[in-house]
């Protein structure tokens, strides 16, 4: 164990501040991080890595981007939190909306679950509701009723939950296997009066990456409609990065409220909640529904926001993303098949995901049939090569715009060379 582990164990829970951090889903020991740039991480024991994992996301610029540096660094010697309304975040919800048509009215707050959690509590105050439905797999943040059949770091736990969660909360919280569309139905049409909300990552990206079935997502809107109740997507992860707006601008699908994170803080903590004008006219202080943050819209954050997506405005660096993702997962695939392994390689956009399993993943309970023990293998070869893929394989990889033409020939020949590793066990 080594010494920066051993004193994060002696104050912090696990050694760490998230649990994915730990990678316990891979069996070994969390490096540190002393620095990072572009697409390379540099660990506190001198180790260099090509990063896959960008921070889970916001890091489409990559690490530590000149702009983004230096528009935080003058933001912060103006003054690090106000508590008063600021004209930064005024330009910042302007762009948001201007991108997101869908969020007429926009709430900054601090992270991508505040978004989730307000977003649930505005549905429910708006409708008079109480029931919410999501999805097995999808992960909306850890506020109590989204932590039923959640992904990402929880999908580890046994139950697929968390201890200290009521059962009384647990029972206002429906779950549908994701691209069930039967499923979702037959719960619609049993609690349609006392339905809140649907909410959904319209891409999941919190079990590995699951694309949505063909006309999964316009049910829901039409089920949604009929019902009476709001759909919420939840573009946390998607939002800004596989076009200057949300999924839904790609799917032509539009959400009652959206959620957004990650990459509109550029790497510093932020999220939004937005929506119509007249939901979104229910939260405090003009409406009955409460909601408030002492760092929501908070300085340097918004400035990081701001020149990470002024930036994307300008460069629209989508479709060469697309294509060097595109391109990058076909070589994984073929690369795999030649070794004699059953990896599935989904992909969209920037982001790709890695299953070890002979069939599609379209369902949580698809990835829980896939080889767990394979994936640990891979990530540990991946980091002896100098490759830092998302300690989990419930996790997304992600291309940002410093991984070029040649970083990423030096990843695929450590994939290649770690496929054919795995081949002989």
């Amino acid at each position: 164990m080594n010494s920066f582990l051993k004193r994060a164990l002696s104050v912090i829970p696990g050694g760490v501040n998230s649990p994915v951090r730990a990678f316990h889903g891979v069996d070994a020991e969390p490096f540190f991080v002393r620095e990072a740039q572009g697409a390379y991480l540099q660990t506190e024991d001198g180790r260099k890595l090509i990063d896959f994992c960008l921070s889970f996301g916001p890091l489409i610029l990559g690490h530590a981007h000149r702009a983004v540096v230096s528009t935080i660094i003058a933001a912060a010697k103006k003054g690090t939190s106000y508590a008063v309304t600021t004209e930064a975040e005024l330009r910042l919800a302007e762009l948001i909306r201007s991108a997101v048509p869908s969020m007429e009215k926009v709430r900054l707050v601090s992270s991508g679950t505040e978004a989730a959690m307000t977003a649930v509590r505005l549905a429910r105050g708006f409708t008079g509701r109480a029931k919410i439905l999501k999805f097995s797999g999808c992960y909306h943040g850890h506020a109590d009723c989204m932590l039923v059949q959640a992904g990402s770091g929880v999908a580890g736990i046994a139950s697929a939950s968390s201890a200290g969660i009521p059962e009384a909360f647990a029972r206002e919280t429906l779950v549908a296997p994701y691209n069930d569309l039967a499923a979702a139905q037959a719960l619609v049409q049993e609690h349609g009066a006392d339905l809140a909300a649907v909410i959904v990552e319209p891409i999941a990206a919190n079990m590995g990456l699951v694309l949505p079935k063909p006309g999964f997502l316009a049910e829901l809107r039409q089920m949604c409609t009929a019902s009476g109740a709001l759909l919420i997507f939840d573009e946390v992860i998607t939002g800004f990065r596989l076009c200057f707006g949300g999924f839904q601008k790609l799917c032509a699908i539009t959400p009652d409220l959206t959620c957004l994170g990650k990459i509109i803080g550029g790497g510093m903590p932020i999220g939004a909640l937005g929506g119509r004008s007249d939901i979104m006219d229910h939260l405090a202080p003009l409406g009955p529904v409460y909601q408030a943050g002492t760092l929501s819209g908070n300085p340097l954050s918004v400035a990081s926001g701001l020149a990470t997506l002024e930036t994307l405005a300008a460069t629209l660096p989508y479709a060469g993303l697309e294509q060097a993702a595109e391109a990058f997962a076909a070589e994984l695939r073929a690369c795999a098949a030649r070794t004699g392994l059953e990896l599935q390689v989904p992909q969209y956009g920037s982001m790709f995901g890695l299953f070890f399993s002979n069939q599609p993943v379209e369902s949580f309970a698809d990835t829980q049939r896939c080889n767990s023990k394979m994936f640990a293998a891979l990530f540990h070869k991946l980091l002896q090569s100098g490759i830092y893929i998302p300690p989990s394989p419930f996790e997304v990889c992600f291309l940002s715009t410093a991984h070029d033409h040649a970083l990423l020939e030096t990843a695929l020949h450590a994939f290649t060379q770690s496929f054919a590793g795995l081949g002989n066990q």
